[in-house]
């Protein structure tokens, strides 16, 4: 115990000195965010959750983030609602301490993947077997980070009409890889049989028939079903640019292109009422539909063109390409069109080891007790276990280096991997 005060005590950064560090980072003024939603039910499955007064130090404004979500649960309500009481706290809770605002940032997409791992965890202790997908964003600044499993979606449309899609839809379905690493893990995939030796309706994974390869829950399909979210990082050039977060109900009715193009021009509000009102014309309440769109403006409420970043930056920039419009001149189309969005990070694996990384992540302990990185428990030395144990992904890893596990977590990271049966039983 005394060595855990040690760690703690030598990881605590003066109060003072956060905020000092903080204000000294924010180079340029934070943009406005607005935001609004709009839902149609008919199961009673999707919920949601809008947060604008997460601080990432306590007590400072400046460090003000938004937290916007779409669950969309499936076999009962119950993961859903864990999830959106739950997923925050746990992502919070896998951030080190004592990081400034660049830093807070490259950690959180490590952060996100032991936040939903924990929550799936905790929620299959439970014992029930509902399930749901998540979409997770994250506004900080000009920063935008999306952590997803499912198939809800979140899009990015920008000045001059380019629309881009944040997420990934795990749907078997569509996608091929999910489908190899599902039948790699010991999952089948195929389509329902009827009698006679028909097959109707879309690829699901067998048992328990689900059409995702990824979720926070449904414990009677096989943890191959994997809780591991896609997670992409942008940085919005100081246009702005609205983002469009919904479940599946909007996504089988309207492509992204429709959806961003119906609520051009509304408020953030309206513009949610109008994606459901669009989604429900074409194909009608079929499935709960439920839609948040959040509004990222330059703080002086005025559209100022950008310039494209210096060819020594590191960071990736995606060019969005334009569209003509009609009846302008070609030096504004031109300026309309310019909406830089650099691309801070991108990963999509389902294994954990990658996901993890090292231990070299800024303000991780490197002394005291050892911590679960993904339930965060406390672990003797002789308790933890190397997330790279056996692992075949990185040759730079060795299995007696960090981040460490507990031994729960790790039997969840080899039946996500398929060594061994799912040990969790249905009550």
């Amino acid at each position: 115990m005394a060595s855990g005060e040690g760690r703690r005590h030598r990881n605590l950064v003066p109060l003072a000195a956060l905020i000092n560090r903080e204000m000294r980072s924010e180079k340029m003024e934070k943009p406005t965010v607005r935001y609004g939603c709009a839902a149609q039910s008919r199961k009673g499955e999707d919920y949601f959750l809008m947060k604008t007064d997460c601080q990432r130090i306590p007590g400072n404004s400046s460090s003000t983030f938004s937290v916007f979500a779409i669950l969309d649960g499936h076999n009962g309500n119950a993961a859903a609602i864990f999830t959106r009481e739950n997923l925050l706290n746990h992502v919070l809770g896998a951030m080190p301490r004592g990081l400034g605002r660049e830093e807070w940032l490259q950690a959180l997409p490590r952060a996100l993947v032991a936040g939903f791992v924990k929550t799936d965890k905790e929620f299959q202790s439970r014992g029930e077997t509902s399930g749901t997908t998540a979409t997770f964003v994250i506004v900080d600044g000009w920063t935008v980070t999306v952590a997803s499993v499912g198939d809800s979606r979140c899009i990015l449309d920008t000045q001059g009409g380019a629309v881009s899609t944040l997420t990934v839809d795990h749907r078997l379905e569509e996608n091929v890889e999910e489908r190899e690493r599902v039948t790699a893990s010991g999952g089948e995939v195929g389509r329902l049989s009827i009698v006679g030796g028909a097959e109707i309706g879309p690829l699901r994974c067998w048992p328990g028939g689900l059409c995702l390869s990824r979720s926070i829950g449904d414990m009677d399909v096989g943890e191959f079903i994997v809780p591991i979210p896609y997670v992409k990082q942008v940085k919005l050039s100081n246009v702005g640019g609205r983002l469009i977060i919904a479940s599946d109900g909007i996504w089988d009715a309207l492509c992204s292109e429709m959806a961003a193009k119906s609520c051009r021009g509304l408020p953030a509000e309206l513009a949610a009422r109008q994606v459901v009102k669009e989604a429900l014309r074409t194909r009608g309440l079929k499935d709960d539909t439920t839609c948040i769109v959040v509004d990222i403006i330059p703080p002086d409420n005025s559209i100022q063109p950008s310039t494209p970043p210096k060819k020594q930056n590191k960071l990736r920039a995606l060019l969005f390409r334009k569209r003509s419009r009609d009846s302008v001149n070609k030096l504004s189309k031109k300026l309309s069109a310019i909406g830089i969005v650099e691309e801070l990070f991108e990963e999509g694996s389902a294994m954990l080891a990658e996901r993890l990384g090292s231990e070299e992540c800024p303000g991780q302990p490197t002394s005291g007790l050892f911590m679960c990185a993904v339930c965060q428990v406390d672990l003797a030395p002789s308790e933890g276990i190397s997330v790279h144990a056996g692992s075949i992904f990185s040759t730079s890893s060795k299995p007696w280096q960090g981040p460490f596990l507990c031994a729960d977590c790790r039997n969840k990271k080899d039946a996500m991997e398929g060594k061994r049966p799912s040990g969790i039983k249905v009550v």
